[in-house]
């Protein structure tokens, strides 16, 4: 495999420390040891393959899921646990510009839509992983973000049915947002939970269904012949039908080789608190169990863990080396400390990082593998996976049976993104780009 960051970010390093380990016994699925023969193989076991796996063996498909390391390694085990809305980062204005108002839209719809997939999931698997929060808030870092807020009232009634509600910075400590914010804004769909319970579940339901799944087991190769496709691991080879991609930030340039560049990896980093004193949350005001962000390019993602631990996620960092992470380290704590200042000596209990998924066009591909036919790819939730991955999984359940998608499937997310300048050295597109949003962030 030839991936584009150091092999610290791909290794296990970045996940000694991560919280929600605690909480979830590890999977150990078997290596693949012999040849298999399915209906569709799904490399990748994140969100995405977990949701594409579960509704197909759901639709009576043979699946089998391979995994480089195990079940919920990537950035499904690790990320911050908000299933919100997003998915992308192109604005109402761009999308009108290239799709029109319609497919704007109808992308918007299938934003509120993936909330909805997993809302229903956790009800038909009675999934039990800590759900909290109402909607998510977004609080202002500084004065003219707050007035901002007023204009987005109208785009979010028109995108997603829904009226925001503004919060004035006098209300926020009341409301329980005790910070360095001078508003806020809440809009009523999404909630936070823990990833790996969500996910875990997922993975045993589609167990039970039947699918075959492997862990420790790298694809090195994918062949496509007459009778569908060959891949090959170090062991044991899975014949199908059909393949599906599902690795996002943690895909490979060359399996296959057309997702080479059109994939871009970032890191994002996350820090847990010790347990909370209800003296130590009145002394910062923090009260509220909000999945919550800041207004920030580089924004700051947050939330008050239901047993009173407090989590706090950046974006950031170019490079995956020991060097590299300390300087991390100490860039997030000074980030928690300046928003969250009654608690700068709260030991920090849990870190870890991961890596996120952008695409050039700013928006989640999920479709065909051109020139590659029975074969699917679905990436690029630009940081908000729990929802979108999972959502994106259940159409690509869909294409691969050639069944019509009874959800919203805009040309957003048909479209194929064009590739990244600069190969494999195309993350140091972002250091200057991080330059400027740090900037204005100011």
């Amino acid at each position: 495999m030839k991936r584009i960051y150091e092999p610290y970010a791909y290794s296990h390093h970045p996940i000694e420390r991560c919280f929600w380990r605690t909480s979830v016994e590890e999977p150990n699925f078997p290596r693949l040891e012999r040849d298999h023969r399915c209906d569709v193989v799904i490399i990748g076991a994140g969100f995405t393959g977990l949701s594409a796996a579960y509704h197909l063996t759901r639709d009576g498909y043979s699946v089998a899921l391979l995994d480089a390391q195990q079940p919920m390694f990537g950035a499904t085990g690790r990320n911050g646990g908000f299933c919100c809305l997003g998915g992308g980062k192109a604005s109402d204005n761009r999308l009108d510009r290239l799709f029109g108002k319609d497919e704007r839209l109808l992308y918007r719809a299938a934003e509120k839509e993936a909330v909805t997939l997993v809302s229903q999931l956790f009800h038909d698997l009675k999934i039990e992983a800590d759900v909290q929060s109402h909607g998510e808030t977004a609080l202002a870092h500084r004065p003219k973000d707050a007035k901002a807020f007023e204009d987005e009232l109208p785009r979010i009634k028109e995108n997603y049915g829904v009226d925001a509600i503004l919060h004035a910075k006098e209300e926020l400590v009341q409301l329980g947002f005790g910070g360095c914010f001078f508003g806020g804004m809440t809009i009523p769909i999404g909630f936070g939970l823990n990833p790996r319970k969500y996910a875990s579940t997922v993975l045993e339901a589609t167990k039970r269904q039947g699918a075959a799944i492997f862990g420790e087991s790298p694809v090195l190769s994918v062949v496509k012949n007459k009778s569908g496709f060959e891949l090959s691991t170090r062991q044991g080879t899975v014949r199908a039908d059909k393949v599906i991609f599902a690795t996002n930030g943690y895909s490979s340039e060359d399996l296959p080789r057309w997702l080479h560049s059109r994939f871009m990896p970032v890191q994002s980093s996350i820090i847990v608190t010790r347990q909370l004193t209800d003296e130590e949350l009145s002394a910062q005001g923090w009260t509220s169990d909000q999945i919550a962000y800041d207004t920030r390019d580089l924004l700051h993602y947050f939330r008050l863990l239901p047993n009173k631990r407090f989590l706090f996620g950046m974006r950031g960092g170019l490079f995956a080396t020991d060097e590299a992470q300390s300087a991390i380290s100490k860039e997030i704590r000074q980030n928690f400390s300046t928003l969250f200042p009654k608690w700068r000596e709260v030991e920090i209990e849990y870190e870890w990082s991961g890596l996120a998924c952008l695409s050039r066009s700013q928006t989640p591909y999920v479709g065909k593998v051109p020139e590659m036919e029975g074969a699917f790819a679905g990436f690029a939730y630009h940081g908000n996976g729990v929802a979108m991955g999972s959502y994106s999984g259940a159409l690509l359940s869909d294409l691969v049976q050639e069944k019509q998608p009874q959800t919203p499937y805009p040309a957003t997310m048909r479209t194929v993104p064009p590739r990244f300048p600069f190969g494999r050295y195309r993350r140091h597109l972002m250091r200057p780009l991080y330059a400027y949003m740090a900037w204005s962030d100011k």
